[in-house]
């Protein structure tokens, strides 16, 4: 399993150039599981250990896959589950995403 690349600190941001345009995200952790295809978009903080309360999957006809939405006890979106991720998310957010699972095997 490969080490997880070092990430911007907690409320920075940064600018990224997408097909010509500037836009300025948050940072998000993003992890992806390739043996799987199956990636996870995490909306809280890395210092602290949030459970998921509630899972809400989307209709896998209207989004042709299937992807799960996790709530904390408060309501909160804390993350989205994508699986068949390699088909659903833009390549260079799998590149950069931290690397789960064993690859290569």
């Amino acid at each position: 399993m490969r080490s997880a690349k070092r990430r911007h600190g907690q409320g920075q941001r940064r600018h990224q150039r997408h097909q010509g345009s500037q836009i300025t995200v948050a940072d998000v952790r993003v992890t992806h599981d390739k043996t799987v295809d199956a990636a996870y978009v995490h909306f809280t903080d890395p210092q602290l250990r949030v459970n998921s309360a509630r899972m809400y999957p989307c209709d896998p006809v209207d989004v042709d896959g299937m992807i799960n939405l996790d709530f904390d006890e408060q309501g909160r979106l804390i993350g989205i589950e994508v699986l068949a991720a390699s088909s659903k998310l833009p390549q260079y957010l799998l590149q950069s995403a931290e690397r789960l699972g064993i690859e290569g095997a």
